[in-house]
């Protein structure tokens, strides 16, 4: 009965221990381009595909039908664009001109999501492990390269 005790006791104090916070680069809060409120801590611990473009870019024009793909396509992969230097309706114009609706598009209107993940060009691509690291790639790699890439994020079983 003692053992019990003991090992209940041990259950609770794991219950309240205190969670690591996340890296500082996902302590945010953001708005997508619907308005809805996007906490980027609720990235951590799953594999996930930061997309940073803007919407005069012919760049991510031209491989935003891509990027919706692979999100289809890799579910398991929380996929998250992050739209700057333009304004709100331009962006909402974007996503809507591609059907982009697979995914949340955040508006990044002060830059500061792209200040934290060091973005200083688009397109560019952040790819977070589960475990929270994160590898930038600038520039328009092919529909092959990035479907490779995405399921590499994803832990084998």
């Amino acid at each position: 009965m003692r053992i019990l005790g003991v090992l209940l006791g041990i259950l609770l104090l794991a219950g309240c221990a205190e969670k690591t916070p996340p890296p500082e680069k996902f302590q945010f809060t953001a708005k997508t381009v619907d308005g809805a409120e996007f906490r980027g801590d609720k990235l951590v611990g799953q594999p996930a595909v930061l997309w940073f473009w803007t919407p005069w870019c012919p760049s991510c024009n031209a491989e935003a039908e891509t990027v919706e793909a692979l999100a289809k396509r890799h579910d398991e992969v929380q996929f998250v664009g992050v739209a700057a230097e333009d304004q709100l309706d331009a962006m909402k114009k974007f996503v809507a001109d591609h059907r982009m609706s697979s995914f949340p598009h955040l508006a990044d209107l002060d830059g500061s999501v792209w200040k934290r993940f060091g973005v200083t060009a688009q397109p560019t691509f952040a790819f977070v492990s589960v475990d929270g690291s994160v590898e930038l790639l600038i520039g328009s790699p092919t529909e092959e390269q990035l479907d490779e890439r995405v399921s590499s994020l994803v832990p084998k079983t």
